[in-house]
């Protein structure tokens, strides 16, 4: 009873997802309540035989199953795929109250309350034919590991409160040797947002690491948000670092613009001004560049409920450079480059995005491709490349989180919720995935 209660809080949207998405998204006025929406798709995975269904042109099949809660990929110059087989760690400061009691629920019935299998498990398709047939634990006994990078012989694993430096050698589907702590990131008992991502440069001289915000708007104060909310440049010899940007309260993909090397970054934006606030974002990332958190939002559209404010701040603050829909928790993100898919999909960014717990009806759950024209997103909206995540009864068979492009060209997707990790290859003269949609529909 509790939990439908729970469930049945909060307002309903009144503008459509595109609203809020593209480069100049409607931001229309905060909607401020006691209680915040909350509206929890149950985590129920994949029925024999279902798949999500795939955009025109494409195909989807299961690149691997049975995997613990995976959630991020990486790809190895050889073709090996590299899965952070992830969750949250503990959280003791932050499970009291009603709040937390609010928190523990909505992750149980969201999927993402199991406890994690801290490893990274490395997948190989010997064969070539499209399935992963090796499977091995590359490396076990991590904390919450998320993010990786390979720079040579170094493999970087960003844990929930580091980044640790492990030997490889090409080939290799176990690493023994204990990791090395290249440099300690914010982390603690609350620890709000605990995945770090990471990215190399192209020389291989420094590490861009996210590290998400340790609060919604500030709420526990500024001194728990000391080099948050922000991606660091990390010296990969020294460990030493600086803050790349800030203001960004929660970015997990990082990716490179293939022509003029820009980083960019999808962001969490933050929640509680109601179903149409605040949209989530993609956008390059500027060095020195401050992106708004908590003092403003998309620009300098002021959040009232930070105290003390900072007008100050807020004059600098970016506007982000294209919107992804308000409460899609987009976290994924990848780049075209190398991709082997229709036309479609050749120039411009790939977006995981989770999909939303407080917002009704619900947002993402779905891997969409903002279309480019030269470095910079075209304007046009985006396009849904694999979908049907959520059941028409509001069930989630899955949820897409980290998105990559394979040796081939194919798109993979980390699905933590059906456990499985999905692959979406060219598939000419093929109009739409038919048959999927029609088993989806059947059982939704």
């Amino acid at each position: 009873m509790a939990v439908s209660m729970l469930v049945a809080c909060g307002d309903t949207a009144r503008l459509q997802i595109a609203d809020g998405t593209g480069p100049r998204p409607i931001l229309p006025a905060p909607r401020h309540s006691l209680v915040p929406t909350v509206n929890v798709a149950p985590a129920e995975g994949w029925m024999p035989g279902m798949t999500p269904w795939a955009a025109s042109g494409t195909r989807v099949a299961a690149f691997a199953a049975g995997l613990d809660h995976p959630r991020w990929l990486y790809v190895l110059p050889n073709g090996d795929v590299l899965v952070a087989e992830t969750n949250a760690p503990p959280r003791p400061d932050n499970a009291n109250g009603p709040k937390g009691w609010v928190m523990r629920t909505m992750m149980k019935r969201a999927g993402a309350a199991a406890p994690s299998a801290n490893r990274i498990t490395l997948l190989r398709d010997s064969d070539g034919d499209g399935v992963a047939d090796v499977r091995s634990v590359l490396l076990e006994g991590l904390n919450s590991p998320f993010g990786m990078a390979l720079v040579g012989d170094e493999l970087y694993v960003a844990n929930s409160d580091a980044v640790l430096r492990f030997p490889y050698v090409t080939g290799a589907t176990r690493i023994t040797a204990p990791g090395t702590p290249l440099v300690a990131l914010p982390a603690g008992p609350i620890n709000h947002h605990w995945t770090k991502n990471i990215i190399a440069s192209a020389d291989g001289t420094k590490l861009y690491v996210t590290v998400g915000s340790n609060s919604n708007v500030g709420e526990r104060g500024m001194d728990v948000e000391v080099g948050r909310a922000a991606i660091w440049e990390v010296d990969r010899k020294s460990g030493a670092h600086r803050i790349y940007a800030s203001g960004l309260r929660n970015a997990n993909g990082l990716a490179w613009t293939p022509v003029d090397r820009v980083l960019w970054t999808v962001v969490n934006e933050r929640d509680e001004l109601g179903s149409d606030l605040v949209p989530d974002y993609l956008t390059s990332v500027r060095d020195g560049g401050f992106y708004g958190w908590p003092y403003s939002y998309f620009g300098a559209n002021v959040d009232v409920r930070v105290k003390p404010p900072r007008p100050e701040r807020i004059k600098d603050a970016i506007t982000p450079d294209y919107a992804l829909g308000p409460h899609t928790a987009s976290l994924g993100l990848a780049s075209t480059q190398g991709a082997n898919l229709p036309a479609p999909f050749a120039q411009g960014m790939f977006v995981g995005q989770h999909g939303s717990w407080n917002r009704r009806p619900p947002s993402g759950y779905k891997v969409i491709f903002v279309p480019f024209e030269g470095v910079r997103p075209s304007g046009a909206p985006p396009i849904d490349v694999l979908a049907g995540f959520l059941g028409e009864k509001g069930r989630a068979f899955g949820r897409p989180v980290g998105v990559a492009l394979d040796g081939k060209g194919a798109l993979l997707v980390a699905d933590d919720v059906g456990n499985v990790v999905w692959r979406v290859t060219f598939s000419r003269g093929s109009k739409s995935s038919l048959q999927a949609e029609r088993a989806r529909r059947n059982q939704g």
